[in-house]
């Protein structure tokens, strides 16, 4: 085990040169650079199996507590599971910390892609993101702001590159809330959708907090895997898992 720690802290500390084509696939289109001083509490969670890499965003939402998606979690042997904090703005002295407890999974049902990880040691010097406020729920045409990290360019016909790569910054995308989904969604939990002309996130955004008036209402879910542009993002609903995310992390 501490020989697969040390090598794990060897491929984060080398970066973007380890990464593998698929993680390459996966990032914000017709984004900007977030302001330094917002999304403090995004999360990069990174999973490693031998040479093997994957990446995802996550929100901190309390001291000791990432709220993502349950797809960001690698549950088989031999992948390990790490929190990278603080890494924006990128001048911010990194928190990295192994994910050793078991996630906690929303068990209600079937297909809920939200998922609650808990850290080793609290966060202290990081704001966590708030809560939503679900008296005043979102609707459709509001604005929504959706990040992470990675390049702003595709290929003919709106294809995803795969030489994309890892922007310095973390770039955010404004979306409307969106009236229609793919239909595939539906077998997915509580979901809605966003959308913007030209504007896109991809697999490696996934599990990142989508904001409204500075408080987390959704977690990106899912994307179409070819092309972007196409259809509405695919986003967990935070409200409908409020009581269990407060139940579980002790939140007010």
């Amino acid at each position: 085990m501490a020989l697969q720690k040390v090598l794990l802290l060897l491929l984060l500390l080398l970066g973007v040169s380890v990464n593998s084509v698929a993680s390459l696939q996966k990032r914000i289109i017709g984004g900007h650079d977030c302001d330094d001083k917002e999304r403090l509490y995004h999360v990069r969670l990174v999973m490693v199996k031998g040479p093997e890499m994957e990446f995802c965003g996550g929100s901190l939402i309390h001291s000791e507590w990432i709220l993502t998606a349950a797809h960001c979690w690698k549950s088989e042997a031999g992948w390990y599971n790490t929190a990278m904090l603080k890494v924006h703005p990128r001048t911010a002295k990194q928190d990295n910390q192994l994910i050793e407890h078991p996630p906690v999974t929303y068990t209600t049902g079937n297909d809920h892609d939200i998922i609650l990880l808990k850290l080793q040691r609290p966060v202290t010097d990081v704001p966590p993101v708030q809560l939503p406020n679900c008296n005043n729920r979102l609707k459709i045409g509001d604005t929504v702001q959706l990040a992470g990290e990675g390049g702003k360019r595709t290929g003919p016909n709106n294809e995803r590159l795969t030489s994309s790569a890892i922007s310095s910054q973390l770039k955010c995308v404004d979306m409307k809330v969106a009236a229609g989904m793919p239909q595939s969604v539906q077998l997915s939990g509580h979901i809605f959708g966003t959308e913007a002309p030209n504007k896109d996130v991809c697999f490696g955004d996934s599990g990142s907090g989508v904001i409204f008036n500075n408080m987390i209402y959704g977690v990106i879910s899912i994307v179409d895997e070819k092309q972007t542009c196409q259809y509405p993002v695919g986003v967990m609903d935070v409200c409908e898992y409020l009581d269990w995310i407060k139940q579980t992390t002790g939140l007010k």
